[in-house]
């Protein structure tokens, strides 16, 4: 019984892995019009990330036992590896947040670890180093990418219209597919890396059921990312699209290679950004889906983490004090949290009424 809730978690993750990232990856496309119809860009998506899927073997072996020994992976801590990253990335596709299944898929690996004091840090911390890296390259690239467009369009004003203007637009979908591709072939390890691992399914078949669910994933449930990355952050014609999306297709291509679990989101809205800076200037980082999605980057294999390892705690170590701990001192955030809101909306009474300094 627990081996078929460990599959039917894993496969659930698998679709939600699909409507966050993979349905992001057309979401450029979509975006600047090179694809008109919803239902087509993610049908699209669909099929680029199954057969990227069948290539991301090496991610696969990572995720199962490249960060904590394969040893203690069970059927009990696979169910609650994969329940905790399902949870947070279930709450952020409600929101219409493209989350990074990658970060909270370590996230959920490094708190059983954690729980069992044995995690290979050296290869935490390199992995960590290039979630940072990357993003930061794909940001610049599509920058300087942006500002040579630009300054090429006051040149040549008609570089866009006629003959030229056709060919961006299909780049752009195929660029568009790359990315899709290249979301299967890292992305799918999130979702069947823990049960590889723990021996209960080779990796040419994880990679192939994986593949089938993260599709159908991006193709039922992609609909919010879709609109997140492609409407709701910033504008971009075929050709800046052509630059996101190849910029973000080649960076995690060249990851899985070598099996590093990248997040593809991240790193495609790095890109978005990088080009909406270079034609708006930094105002794009006073909008509030920017500050938004680099908050929920930054707390998602937090939270991941913390869920893991309490389940851990919980229900096979059946340690009451750790789980009140732990609760406590979610509750103290809260209140803290609560408390500085108060008090800023205080100030702002004081100040608008006159009562203020």
């Amino acid at each position: 019984m627990l081996l078929v809730v460990a599959f039917i978690v894993s496969f659930f993750f698998a679709m939600n892995i699909g409507a966050s990232g993979a349905a992001a990856a057309m979401g450029v496309a979509y975006g600047s019009g090179a694809i008109r119809r919803r239902s087509t860009a993610l049908l699209l998506c669909g099929l680029g990330v199954f057969l990227g899927s069948l290539g991301g073997g090496e991610v696969v072996k990572t995720i199962g036992s490249g960060i904590i020994p394969s040893s203690i992976l069970t059927i009990k801590i696979v169910v609650i590896i994969l329940t905790a990253a399902t949870i947070s990335l279930f709450a952020a596709n409600i929101m219409g947040i493209p989350l990074s299944t990658s970060e909270i898929t370590v996230g959920s690996v490094v708190g059983v670890g954690i729980a069992y004091q044995t995690v290979y840090f050296h290869k935490l911390l390199f992995i960590v180093s290039i979630w940072i890296i990357i993003p930061i390259i794909a940001f610049a690239f599509t920058f300087f990418v942006g500002k040579w467009f630009l300054s090429l369009k006051r040149k040549y004003p008609q570089l866009e219209q006629g003959r030229w203007g056709k060919t961006f637009v299909t780049l752009l979908i195929v660029t568009g597919f790359f990315e899709a591709f290249s979301a299967g072939m890292n992305n799918v390890a999130n979702a069947v890396g823990p049960l590889v691992g723990a021996g209960l399914i080779s990796v040419s078949h994880g990679t192939i059921f994986g593949g089938i669910f993260v599709a159908l994933g991006a193709i039922l449930l992609g609909r919010r990312v879709l609109e997140t990355n492609g409407k709701k952050i910033t504008n971009f014609s075929p050709f800046e699209g052509s630059a996101i999306s190849g910029t973000g297709a080649t960076l995690v291509i060249l990851s899985s290679i070598f099996g590093l679990p990248v997040p593809l989101t991240q790193i495609t809205t790095s890109a978005i950004i990088g080009i909406g800076t270079a034609k708006n200037g930094f105002y794009i980082w006073q909008k509030r889906i920017v500050i938004q999605l680099l908050k929920v980057w930054f707390v998602s294999p937090i939270f991941s983490l913390v869920i893991s390892y309490s389940l851990v705690k919980l229900l096979l170590d059946s340690d009451l004090y750790t789980i009140i701990a732990i609760f406590s001192v979610c509750l103290a955030t809260l209140g803290i949290i609560s408390l500085k809101k108060t008090i800023a909306e205080e100030q702002r009474s004081l100040h608008e009424s006159g009562g203020g300094i």
